[in-house]
């Protein structure tokens, strides 16, 4: 990493974050249990395995449609657990108040953090506050730690394949736009809703497919950046089918207007998974048949033939998706 100031392109999910995280956080805290790649680590307790991931969340605005940063909070991390092969049991909360921040607003996005926290079957069980003079903050951040219980069927990226099939459960890009449209910017707005929501229902049912081997949520740079990881992590290329990848018309729209490329958008409640050629279909009919996964699709393969991120286009022909770098997109965190 040669750059001497941290820029917002370092909080993107692509290529300058992966190296501000290797080159800093990784060469100094390194340890036999640190992951980089993991959206949730492995901790062995008097027989028990657990599962422990950590996040923080800025967003503004603090409330837009689908959700507000409360229960993108909770929703997040047992996100992060959940496709770590997991089921979440308790999280602690770190709140980052800014002075002049309305207490009916606070009041507002706790109430809802507590009632997503209750759907999802976790338990906040421990937490700090911290005000920030006027100025110094977003109105309001948040910080969380969770810890699941791990299911018997262990998935990880080590367990991936050459000829693995990729799903994703549902329309990519929603949560990206529905904030951007959220704060009228560049003079839009619309009624798009965020998809941030709790993926347990998805997970759950694809742990109970044999040939699962990963999961992960793509949030931060969105659908390529989960491909790009994929493709380090194994050597494996991948090719993606465009006309197979869902994308609501509203999000394309915008994304035509604004020159953005919905497959590098954040979503907050979809699962892509890594599963065996066999067991394909049968996950794809298990996600379709529940109301997360109406949408999900089968969108492409790993192989060995290749070392690319490959799209095939509707119009019959192949580009290379290149890793996020620069900041072109809109910041939603």
């Amino acid at each position: 990493m040669q750059d001497t100031h941290i820029s917002l392109a370092h909080g993107n999910g692509g290529r300058f974050m992966r190296e501000l995280i290797d080159e800093i956080f990784a060469r100094h805290l390194a340890n036999p249990g640190l992951d980089v790649q993991a959206d949730a680590v492995p901790l062995a307790v008097n027989g028990s395995e657990l599962l422990f991931t950590t996040d923080g969340f800025t967003v503004q605005p603090l409330e837009f449609p689908g959700g507000n940063i409360g229960t993108l909070a909770v929703h997040g991390t047992c996100n992060d657990l959940a496709v770590a092969g997991s089921t979440p049991r308790y999280l602690s909360l770190n709140a980052f108040i800014e002075e002049g921040l309305e207490i009916a607003t606070l009041d507002r996005i706790i109430r809802s953090l507590a009632e997503a926290a209750r759907d999802s079957g976790v338990q906040v069980v421990a937490g700090d506050t911290k005000v920030l003079r006027r100025g110094e903050g977003g109105g309001l951040y948040l910080a969380t730690t969770g810890i699941g219980i791990r299911h018997p069927h262990h998935i990880g990226i080590n367990r991936i394949c050459s000829g693995d099939v990729l799903l994703v459960s549902g329309p990519v890009g929603d949560h990206g736009i529905a904030v951007m449209l959220a704060r009228e910017a560049f003079g839009l707005h619309g009624e798009l809703q965020s998809d941030a929501a709790s993926v347990l229902p998805l997970t759950r049912t694809a742990l109970d497919c044999a040939g699962l081997h990963f999961m992960r949520d793509p949030t931060r740079g969105g659908l390529a950046t989960v491909c790009h990881e994929l493709q380090r992590a194994t050597g494996f290329g991948i090719t993606l089918e465009q006309t197979q990848i869902p994308v609501r018309d509203a999000v394309q729209s915008v994304c035509d207007m604004l020159g953005y490329d919905p497959l590098y958008l954040a979503c907050e409640g979809r699962v892509v998974a890594v599963v065996s050629a066999d067991d394909a279909d049968p996950l794809l009919q298990s996600w379709r048949a529940l109301p997360q996964g109406e949408a999900a699709a089968i969108i492409g393969r790993l192989s060995q033939l290749h070392t690319h991120v490959l799209l095939k286009t509707a119009l019959g022909g192949e580009r290379i998706l290149e890793e996020l770098e620069d900041d072109p997109l809109p910041r939603i965190c």
